[in-house]
């Protein structure tokens, strides 16, 4: 089976799916990965195939970020913000219409992708289920990801749905040119969404059930499948700095806030290193969005590294709370103190976070606050963790295979789609998921009249 998983965003939004990507291809199906071009070597050095997706939409999103930084915040400035975030959708409309392969016989598409990616697979008569990384559906068990804990009550659900028109609202205008290039009826955000509940749209999501049971309330069709650990590189090795550091002396406490863009990063820096030699600690800083610079005798500052490979070296790891690197900490079995900056706050005790966020707090005090935790996690060895159970959430996480639970379904459902005719929308028979019914994309009246004339 041809299959093409496309996805955008940063590091963390791509590396899962080279571990989903290998295991597919291990079974023997014909797999490509789309994404930005600047994340090729990460893909083919897997022994996968990749397509560049066109456009890089977070390039501006960062340069708006700057601006929204230097402004103090000001209305104007989050207005800017935001547009920002509506010129990016856009400009993910071109590069998912060359993204689809019309011949593939399935899209995998991940959570930034899925709102757009969807129509178009629909469009070419494709299969397409989703693979997301954090939950998007509304439950009464947690709060929705980009917002703080809340205890479980009905007030998640109705805190999830605002979000979600929210997201909608910015994806509006890149869904009408998506329709409008198409040469198809617009239909608005919103009722995608709608149409795609309605109709039992499959979506996987690649994190743990061991951190975050399955919702009880959540619609058939949404399985959470277990994290989908990234694909080592056969043919990596780590950089001298850091594998000569490491030996050097006692395992560092690992500080890193990802694409985390704090208000100063200079500052933020200086206070991790101070917070480091307060605690008595060594300490590997990654540069991260922030371009973090930290130095001294018994610091470095690195950048890309696989967390499967550094984290378990360390005393502890201070995070951005963002879903990778919780999942390999957790995995890792050493402390982790989790903490977010105010423009994002930490999921807790969901699958993109652990421990309580404090949205109020400035980065750099959480990062000061953070590394001398982290300093007192390490100090008192594991048994911190371990007395609270973290090591046998470790264990857990060590034996679990996101990639393979799905396999069962799976298989039945790819033996019985490879015999549906190419260019057909298998229908629900041929589904993985029962219920679920296929939803074709008709073109507009004026078009089909084109078309037929």
């Amino acid at each position: 089976m041809r299959i093409d998983i496309i996805t955008a965003g940063t590091t963390g939004s791509v590396a899962p799916y080279t571990g989903l990507g290998h295991r597919l291809a291990a079974e023997g199906h014909d797999v490509e990965i789309v994404t930005h071009a600047k994340f090729a070597d990460t893909v083919t050095c897997c022994g996968l195939r990749t397509r560049p997706l066109e456009a890089d939409p977070f390039e501006e999103l960062i340069s708006a970020h700057n601006r929204f930084r230097n402004a103090g915040r000001s209305p104007r400035a989050l207005h800017e913000i935001a547009r920002a975030t509506e010129r990016a959708a856009v400009r993910l409309v071109d590069g998912l219409l060359t993204a689809v392969d019309p011949k593939a016989d399935l899209v995998l598409l991940s959570t930034i992708v899925a709102p757009l990616g969807r129509v178009i697979a629909r469009y070419h008569r494709v299969r397409s289920m989703g693979v997301f990384l954090q939950p998007d559906a509304p439950t009464s068990a947690f709060p929705p990801c980009v917002l703080p804990w809340q205890p479980p009550g009905y007030g998640n659900r109705l805190r999830a749905r605002t979000v979600n028109a929210l997201t909608d609202a910015l994806y509006s205008a890149a869904n009408r040119r998506l329709h409008a290039r198409l040469g198809i009826r617009h239909r608005g955000v919103h009722l995608l969404r709608r149409e795609r509940e309605k109709s039992r749209w499959p979506i996987w999501h690649g994190y743990s059930r061991t951190v975050v049971p399955r919702p009880p309330d959540w619609r058939p069709g949404l399985r959470v499948a277990g994290y989908w650990w990234p694909h080592e590189c056969p043919s990596w090795q780590p950089p001298s700095l850091v594998s000569d550091f490491l030996a050097a002396g006692p395992p560092p406490v690992f500080v890193g806030f990802g694409s985390m863009m704090p208000e100063d990063p200079d500052r933020l820096g200086d206070l991790t290193a101070r917070a480091l030699r307060r605690a008595g600690l060594r300490g590997v800083v990654q540069a991260g969005w922030a371009g973090l610079s930290v130095t001294g005798d018994d610091v470095i500052t690195v950048g890309a590294l696989p967390h499967g490979w550094l984290l378990p070296r360390t005393a502890a790891v201070v995070h951005h709370a963002g879903a990778g690197t919780t999942a390999a900490g957790l995995r890792a079995g050493v402390p982790a103190v989790a903490g977010a900056a105010p423009h994002r706050p930490a999921v807790v005790g969901g699958p993109a976070g652990t421990a309580r966020g404090e949205p109020r707090c400035a980065a750099a005090r959480l990062a000061h606050r953070g590394a001398a935790g982290g300093g007192a996690a390490a100090r008192d060895g594991r048994t911190t963790l371990r007395g609270a159970g973290g090591g046998l959430v470790a264990g857990r996480l060590a034996r679990e295979d996101g990639r393979g639970r799905w396999r069962g379904r799976w298989r039945r459902w790819s033996r019985d789609a490879a015999l549906a005719p190419r260019g057909l929308c298998p229908g629900p028979a041929l589904s993985p998921f029962p219920g679920e019914t296929p939803d074709p994309i008709r073109p507009s009246g004026e078009v089909l009249k084109r078309r037929t004339g």
